[in-house]
């Protein structure tokens, strides 16, 4: 028997992988996406999806040709993920490709339920053609709906859904949902937008709250509409400007966790999750603390520099005068005789931004309006191994008593897992060692999957291993 096996015959609720991998068949997944082209678009569109560049991402081959591309150094690419899947242990690699080996593990692995997203298609989130990439996306979702269908009861598969334009997001989503019946579906965290139509092409990262260009209100209410808690996977190491082209280690640290993190900004100072008080977000992969971080952060700002603070920072409120008095009384003899210039100086009128309170659309009256706006909207992928998990519960840390909401990502079938069979043994290692408690381990591996997928779909679980685990428990539960 397994360790994960005995971690899970050991306590009393059902464990759910909040995000599982597994990889996409190269050859197969080719061939899947070449006929969904050609039976939408036909030979046209085949061509134009050929001639693009656009692949799945492949770690074993990514780095062919690099060392001898000029435009590496040039453009500063960064190092990408490399030697990404299981090898030395072929039944691991097996399982992340067979979606029936897996089913067949899950007990030895320790999970009742695991929620499931790609990993080579990941890369069609983000193709620069929005047409090609709502195809692609289509595609991919069409061939998994019908692999994993077989293996409903213990896995949940999620759907990729493009973000490029609002209306192209709701039109995946939708197909997605309604066409090919996926219950979860994963966004990328950003869009790319060219800032010049002149080469090198500067660009930003548009974030879907602040600043955007467009109105992404009617895609959360379309994730309202349809009971799904949207999750996100992406990350800045491709664009982040200190990005290394030769160390993908570099460029991963810290890759997701700032996504998420310029991604959360947004909705919360953008007044997203104020207009949307039903939405729930799950943050894939890049652990809690900087969501911790964050939260101590925005209520240090909000402190100082919300609507009815801000003007105790309003130059026009500055006493001339009086400032003046002190340098007479303290200056040097250099500030004295420049009296009248450093009075004009000081004087001058402020320029204001046209916005002043930065924090009205959050509409926080007091820190734990704010503290409620991450509580009741996000959750926290995090990996077994992750001892910063305790930070989420640390409620005597956390301003105004915070709790956040941590869920368990197994990341199987990616390389920081060894052994399939570890990250559930490592998550309870934490228990064992005293980092987190029981009632926290629940919360990771069973709670917080539920409160973020069941909460807005109550049918979620249905027909799964835990569906009457998970009613009795919300029924339970008495968090927003």
């Amino acid at each position: 028997m397994t360790e994960a096996r005995r971690v899970r015959e050991q306590v009393d609720h059902p464990i759910v992988d909040a995000d599982g991998h597994f990889v996409e068949i190269g050859p197969l997944l080719g061939d899947e996406v070449l006929t969904y082209i050609e039976e939408t678009g036909g030979a046209a569109l085949r061509d134009r999806y050929l001639a693009s560049g656009i692949v799945p991402t492949d770690t074993s081959t990514v780095l062919a040709g690099r060392a001898d591309d000029p435009a590496v150094r040039r453009e500063w690419r960064a190092m990408p993920s490399w030697w990404g899947w299981p090898t030395r242990n072929v039944r691991d690699r097996a399982t992340s490709h067979l979606p029936s080996l897996l089913y067949e593990r899950l007990d030895e692995l320790g999970i009742d339920v695991t929620i499931l997203y790609p990993s080579m298609s990941l890369a069609f989130l983000e193709a620069p053609d929005p047409e090609l990439a709502s195809v692609l996306c289509r595609a991919v979702n069409r061939y998994h709906a019908r692999v994993f269908a077989p293996y409903a009861d213990r896995m949940v598969v999620g759907a990729l859904v493009p973000m490029h334009v609002p209306e192209l997001a709701i039109a995946e989503l939708r197909h997605a949902t309604d066409e090919l019946g996926f219950r979860t579906v994963l966004i990328s965290g950003h869009a790319k937008r060219a800032l010049s139509d002149s080469a090198p092409f500067p660009y930003r990262l548009d974030t879907y709250g602040i600043d955007s260009e467009h109105d992404y209100d009617p895609f959360w209410q379309a994730c309202l509409d349809a009971h799904i808690a949207p999750v996100t996977h992406s990350a800045v190491q491709h664009h982040r400007v200190t990005r290394s082209i030769s160390s993908y280690v570099y460029n991963h640290i810290g890759g997701l966790a700032s996504a998420h993190e310029a991604l959360a900004k947004s909705l919360l100072l953008g007044g997203v999750t104020r207009r949307f008080p039903e939405l729930r977000i799950g943050f894939l992969e890049g652990g809690v603390a900087w969501a911790c971080s964050l939260l101590a952060d925005l209520i240090g700002h909000w402190e100082k520099r919300h609507g009815a603070t801000i003007g105790d920072l309003d130059p026009a409120n500055l006493d001339v005068d009086a400032l003046m008095a002190e340098f007479d009384r303290y200056g040097d003899d250099a500030m004295r005789r420049e009296r009248a210039r450093l009075a004009e100086y000081f004087g001058r009128p402020g320029a204001r931004p046209a916005q002043v309170d930065e924090f009205a659309a959050m509409e926080a009256e007091k820190p734990e309006d704010i503290v409620e706006l991450f509580e009741r909207h996000f959750y926290f992928g995090c990996e077994a191994d992750d001892p910063l998990i305790a930070w989420a519960f640390a409620e005597h840390v956390n301003p105004c008593g915070a709790r956040l909401r941590p869920i368990l990502g197994s990341d199987i079938a990616h390389w920081d897992v060894q052994d399939m069979t570890h990250p559930i043994a490592e998550a309870y290692e934490l228990v064992e060692r005293r980092v987190i408690g029981e009632r926290e381990f629940r919360e990771l591996t069973f709670l917080n999957p539920a409160r973020l997928h069941a909460v807005p779909n109550p049918d979620f679980f249905a027909g799964t291993a835990c569906a009457g685990a998970v009613t009795a428990a919300l029924a339970a539960d008495d968090a927003p």
